[in-house]
């Protein structure tokens, strides 16, 4: 059986962003995936929040570590059904919220 005790690795997206957003363009398309990346942070936090590896979820989810790997990336749309899965396989509730837009 694999190891299968998470092991963080250090990020710094503030840092990221500040470097990335000196490049043309690219502010342009990260804005236009900020729902995408809010989706993926909230991935992220729940599956680490429940100390598990991509390759623990995925055995849950009975998948492989690679498409679990493309469903905490950004610019992948997954299913309602695969949220529902990834959402179970960490210990979580998937909640769907829509939210009034602001009057401008």
């Amino acid at each position: 059986m694999p190891n299968l005790k998470y092991q963080p690795v250090p990020y710094n997206h503030e840092e990221f962003l500040t470097k990335a957003r000196a490049k043309e363009g690219f502010s342009e398309a990260y804005d236009a995936l900020t729902l995408e990346y809010q989706l993926v942070d909230q991935l992220l936090k729940a599956r680490t929040r429940a100390g598990l590896t991509q390759d623990a979820v995925a055995e849950r989810m009975g998948t492989t570590k690679s498409a679990i790997s493309r469903l905490e990336s950004a610019g992948n749309a997954p299913s309602l059904a695969t949220l529902k899965r990834y959402a179970q396989a960490v210990g979580c509730e998937l909640h769907i919220e829509l939210v009034p837009q602001k009057a401008g």
